[in-house]
């Protein structure tokens, strides 16, 4: 069971942030769908969700990607849009004074050159956790972990916003604030 919920979890990423229209689902400015229909469009393409498979799905997810709403009529990806229909509206907070970023060591001339930058998704998404980065960091090479003045571009005038699963994000990262490179 525990494949299939992974296989579960990359759809329901896959047409919650991304690719919604592959089903037919229409998502709402803050990114939530209706279950229902989204039972039906995945039945279409050969997913069989089910009330209970998607509420296995949320429970377990490990990074708390996804919520149901209270009703328990509709669900969200929390974060990592890159869907045009959503614009999801975020309270700007003040973000710790450093906060960390994964990636791979192949991208470091790139991130030197121009930083962090969003690419398709909405935001560039930074934690806490310097082992949550790492692993981060993992599932695109060999990880490199960077680390972020949060703090100092919130001075200068950089917003910060707190998904509902602690991931922090922000429209980019100047090279400037990026205080390791090795």
């Amino acid at each position: 069971m525990r494949d299939s919920l992974e296989g579960f979890s990359k759809f329901l990423s896959y047409v919650l942030r991304h690719k919604p229209e592959v089903i037919g689902l229409l998502l709402d400015g803050e990114g939530w769908a209706s279950i229902e229909d989204l039972i039906k469009g995945a039945e279409e393409v050969g997913k069989f969700l089910n009330y209970e498979i998607i509420c296995d799905v949320v429970s377990h997810s490990d990074k708390k990607r996804f919520e149901i709403s209270e009703d328990g009529a509709n669900i969200r990806a929390v974060q990592g849009h890159s869907s045009e229909s959503v614009k999801r509206k975020y309270s700007a907070l003040q973000p710790p004074d450093f906060l960390y970023h994964g990636t791979a060591t192949r991208f470091l001339d790139s991130i030197r050159k121009k930083g962090l930058l969003h690419g398709a998704r909405h935001h560039v998404h930074l934690t806490e956790n310097e082992v949550v980065a790492h692993d981060v960091g993992l599932r695109y090479g060999r990880s490199l972990v960077l680390r972020v003045k949060s703090y100092e571009m919130f001075l200068n005038g950089c917003k910060f916003f707190r998904a509902e699963n602690d991931v922090w994000l922000t429209l980019s990262v100047s090279p400037e604030f990026i205080d390791n490179w090795d």
